[in-house]
């Protein structure tokens, strides 16, 4: 295999390796996204007699609903609980970590693929001046 061959197929494996990482970015985006759903978003829900009952957001309430809501016999209580939402939220981080991990792979080696394609590029230019001054002088 050439050294050309083989840098282009080194390029399309970083680029592979890029989107890889692009793609659970925006995995970790939407889990965000879905956590501060659950955390910042007014809710109802339907109560055993068959009404709707309207939720405060679990951020910012001032309590009643989400805390103390148990105690009073709440339906609000218990219907989105912090684990959930600290669960997703747990569950980016690793996939942000890999995605930033494959994507910063990927778009260094691209680069690095290019600086080296460069610098072989201006040594081969350097060469030929080189073996054009000396065929002048000579």
């Amino acid at each position: 295999m050439r050294s050309r061959e083989y840098d282009l197929e080194f390029r399309e494996r970083a680029a592979r390796i890029r989107d890889w990482g692009t793609i659970l970015l925006v995995v970790a985006g939407l889990l965000w996204g879905w956590c501060a759903v659950l955390l910042m978003t007014e809710y109802s829900i339907e109560t055993r007699s068959g009404f709707e009952k309207e939720c405060a957001a679990r951020l910012f309430t001032d309590g009643g609903t989400a805390n103390e809501g148990v105690y009073a016999g709440d339906y609000c209580a218990a219907e989105r609980d912090w684990p959930e939402a600290l669960a997703v939220l747990g569950l980016s981080i690793p996939v942000a970590l890999v995605g930033t991990a494959l994507f910063t792979t990927g778009s260094v080696s691209r680069r690095m693929s290019g600086h080296a394609q460069a610098m072989r590029e201006l040594d081969r230019i350097t060469e030929r001046r080189e073996k054009e001054s000396e065929q002048s002088e000579g």
